[in-house]
């Protein structure tokens, strides 16, 4: 039987919603997909009932048989460009394998689906083999972090080295991306220098060996930075001095400083809060997490106290802490955020168990909706 013949046969099958028909149809599709006479597949006519037979079994279909349509049909290069771009923006354990292997999807769809599709879809995009430097480019406007990290451990995607320089800076602010870009065949000596300035000590290790660098000279611009950002926070006037334009300015300079030396840790929010620096506490967390400053304003403000637990568990604070901080946090913000007593313990559960990239992801998701 030609596929034509065949494909009009799988069309019947998928108008009916027997089981046995649907069980008979995935089987069938799975024989069409291996069959070795592709170049029939991919006569005019014959591809477009073949595309027909799959959307209409798409439009009606359960989950599953969805996602086994989508692992077998993936790295098809016959599959209908339309079936292709519907399942990419299906469910992600759907559209994970077509967004992975499809070579179907061109730049101009991998583009669009950054626009349209779920953060969980980005991240899929960014890990795609041999990403051509346009979407590159289209991962870097959108400054995802979680986009960005994914991207940074992509060794395949076509970075250049401007694309390059500007994952090392996004990595000032996201904590995730260090490892991966240290690793990063692509990485010159040059930004390995910038790199080192804000990595842990095991991967400036990496990098000294690695490239070979001076370590005593970046060691010690990094405690001059140092002492000068906490000589700044000692130094600062008292609050009431200084209008809110004048305070994050200057808040937001020395938590750059203390960034860019790798200082920048979790237990300095406990300082700024002591010291009665709200402000600065939210400009820390922002960078520590690379959150936007005014989502953890809004979180603060609100009376889900689970916010806050959420965006402290995605920058690694213990849980223990968090009960101070969310004192501290009330303290300083007139009673915010709110809930009570019972709200705070309840927030605790925001730390876990699951990793913190996945706690920086729920935070986002759950504080566009305050």
């Amino acid at each position: 039987m030609t596929i034509a013949a065949e494909a009009a046969d799988l069309l019947l099958l998928a108008r009916s919603r027997h089981p046995v028909d649907r069980e008979r149809l995935l089987d069938a599709i799975v024989a069409l997909c291996d069959r070795a006479d592709i170049d029939e597949i991919v006569r005019p006519g014959v591809r477009e009932l073949v595309g027909s037979v799959f959307l209409s079994l798409v439009a009606e279909a359960e989950k599953d048989i969805r996602r086994r349509l989508a692992e077998k049909i993936g790295p098809a290069p016959w599959a209908p460009p339309a079936l292709i771009n519907v399942l990419a923006l299906d469910e992600i354990e759907i559209a994970g394998p077509i967004i992975a292997a499809s070579p179907v999807l061109q730049d101009h769809d991998l583009i669009r689906l950054l626009v349209e599709s779920t953060l969980d879809h980005q991240i899929a995009i960014a890990r795609r083999g041999r990403l051509s430097a346009p979407v590159v480019e289209a991962i870097l406007r959108q400054h995802e972090p979680a986009v960005l990290t994914a991207l940074a451990g992509n060794d395949t995607a076509e970075i250049t080295p401007s694309a390059m320089e500007r994952l090392v800076e996004e990595s000032r602010g996201v904590a995730a991306m260090r490892s991966p870009l240290a690793r990063h065949p692509r990485l010159s000596s040059d930004l390995a220098q910038r790199l080192y300035l804000w990595v842990g000590q095991s991967l400036r290790a990496a990098l000294v060996e690695r490239f070979r660098l001076d370590a005593a000279a970046l060691d010690a611009a990094l405690a001059l930075a140092v002492r000068e950002a906490h000589a700044a926070i000692d130094g600062l006037p008292p609050a009431q001095a200084r209008s809110d334009a004048e305070r994050e300015a200057l808040e937001g300079r020395l938590v750059d400083k203390l960034s860019d030396a790798g200082e920048l840790r979790p237990s300095f929010l406990l300082r700024a809060l002591r010291e009665g620096r709200l402000c600065l506490f939210v400009t820390a967390i922002a960078r520590l997490g690379g959150f936007e400053a005014g989502h953890i304003r809004r979180a603060i403000d609100s009376d889900r106290p689970e916010l806050l637990a959420l965006a402290c568990a995605a920058i690694g604070v213990d849980r223990g802490a968090f009960p101070t901080i969310l004192e501290a946090v009330r303290d300083l913000n007139q009673g915010r955020p709110g809930g009570g007593a019972e709200a705070g313990r309840r927030a605790t559960g925001a730390f876990g168990p699951f990793d913190a990239d996945i706690a920086g992801v729920a935070f986002r998701k759950a504080v566009s909706t305050v």
